[in-house]
């Protein structure tokens, strides 16, 4: 039985103020003089165009508080780790491997900077058992945040594919800052666009009959998403918009990006109640097909490989792919998953 959602593209737009409008406009301008300058290669006009264009997003952001970019609020010094990590996820020339390395360090990134770059008195400890035992057993003491407020309510949800790997990621690091060793449950949404359209009349389906999750496990949660990329904001607003209309209240959600651009952060910091956006980076435009520019390509076919239209892939055998090494560091998770999809 066909049992699916469809959110269009008007329904986001009516979250924009007209300040809003004049803002985006005023980076599309920004953005297609800089690109006069992609063929034929201007380097330093490229410079120059994307120096003012981050200047404007800066400028603009700090009108929203709910939307944290990490080169916007972290310490210089950080600035440095979070272009070269960019720049390699965007670079064609990355490969699969490098392409799951980098998204880790994004997310440990994003992690940091949501959850323990904030200066905290109160610590926690870590009492390790090391290998050496001459002349007795040897312990070692580390000192961590104690942020078990902060990350013990919280619930992953997956829009599937390209946000696996990055929700396994989050759920990961939760549980090493847990106090408790804390393991999120997880919900799986089989969300996508629809291609046909463009950015003007875009839709985003829900398809229920291969979604899983329990919605007592989100009542009350700190919702976490975590998509590599945030174009339009469609997908985030309509799982959460129909989790509203089956009874749950979040107690606040988060959706963390590798890349985002300004428009989709600002429609669902808008849309949802207590909702903040973490973007590693902020890009400032999207194309007609609702593609974010300059971007970095279809982060779930980089992720994971693509899929024949014959026979896509179902949960279990995406992580199947993913292998031994990625299966054995992220077990606690896979098992958390793997209740939810065999019920």
């Amino acid at each position: 039985m066909d049992n699916k959602i469809i959110l269009k593209a008007e329904d986001l737009d009516g979250y924009l103020t007209q300040e809003d409008m004049a803002d985006l406009q005023s980076l599309e301008v920004m953005f297609k003089e800089t690109m006069k300058s992609f063929d034929p290669v201007n380097e330093e006009k490229i410079i120059e165009g994307y120096d003012k264009l981050g200047h404007e997003m800066q400028k603009i952001c700090s009108k929203h508080p709910a939307i944290k970019v990490y080169s916007f609020v972290t310490e210089e010094g950080a600035h440095a780790e979070c272009s070269r990590v960019i720049s390699k996820l965007r670079d064609i020339k990355t490969d699969h491997q490098e392409f799951m390395y980098y998204s880790q360090r994004a997310y440990e990134m994003l992690f940091r900077m949501a959850y323990t770059d904030q200066h905290s008195d109160k610590k926690g400890h870590i009492i390790v058992k090391t290998p050496v035992n001459f002349p007795v057993q040897n312990y070692a003491v580390h000192k961590i945040p104690d942020i078990d407020h902060k990350i013990e309510n919280t619930a992953i949800c997956v829009m599937l594919r390209g946000a696996l790997l990055p929700s396994m990621i989050m759920s990961k690091e939760i549980q090493e800052y847990s106090s408790h060793g804390y393991k999120t449950p997880f919900a799986l949404f089989k969300i996508s666009r629809n291609d046909t359209k463009n950015e003007a009349d875009m839709e985003y389906i829900m398809d229920l009959n291969k979604s899983f999750f329990n919605l007592e496990q989100l009542d009350g949660k700190d919702l976490i998403f975590a998509d590599p990329m945030n174009a339009t904001g469609g997908s985030l607003v309509t799982v959460v918009k129909y989790l509203q209309s089956q009874g749950v209240k979040p107690k606040s959600i988060a959706f963390f990006n590798t890349i985002s651009t300004l428009k989709g952060s600002i429609r669902v910091t808008r849309a949802l109640e207590n909702c903040t956006c973490y973007t590693l980076w902020m890009d400032p435009v999207m194309n007609e097909k609702a593609y974010i520019m300059p971007g970095l390509g279809d982060a779930g076919d980089r992720l994971n490989g693509c899929d024949t239209k014959d026979a896509p892939r179902n949960m279990i055998q995406l992580i199947a792919d993913y292998g031994h090494n990625i299966s054995g560091l992220y077990k606690s998770q896979l098992y958390e998953i793997e209740k939810i999809v065999l019920g």
